[in-house]
């Protein structure tokens, strides 16, 4: 199983046309998991990290409450999700005491691992790290070798 960070759902529901590609494969990311037995799965913390950019009234996405809840029942909640438990946290702090990495991100690799997952689909993460067993996939690295 692959988790998924908040950069991918929020690519999904992008309008800016400077995202355009990067959508597309978000979309095949999310859509590609209709196919399979639940190949992703995400966090309570990756629905509200989503819920508030996306929502954001300054922020590049815009979308109503209801937009916005929609795709969360619709596309996300069919992933197992992850709980915000005190023992995903202190795992969080443990990783971030070893990697070095922001506390949000700790807890997306915490909740990656109780998942049971082998990676996280993110471009917020080094691709060349392994972080306890967990690597990180950029979906959208090869886009900056074609620009």
């Amino acid at each position: 199983m692959r988790f998924v960070d908040t950069n991918i759902p929020l690519y999904a529901v992008s309008r800016s046309a400077e995202d355009a590609d990067k959508r597309l494969i978000a979309l095949d990311l999310i859509a590609l998991d209709l196919m399979a037995e639940s190949e992703l799965g995400l966090s309570a913390q990756v629905m509200q990290e989503f819920y508030v950019q996306a929502t954001r009234a300054n922020g590049s996405w815009q979308l109503t409450h209801e937009e916005t809840t929609e795709f969360i029942n619709t596309a996300l909640l069919r992933f197992p999700v992850q709980d915000i438990t005190p023992g995903l946290v202190l795992d969080a702090f443990s990783l971030r005491s070893r990697f070095g990495l922001n506390y949000w991100d700790c807890a997306i690799l915490a909740a990656a691992r109780l998942l049971g997952c082998d990676a996280v689909y993110s471009e917020d993460m080094s691709s060349t790290q392994d972080y306890g067993g967990l690597r990180v996939i950029n979906p959208f690295a090869h886009l900056s070798q074609l620009a």
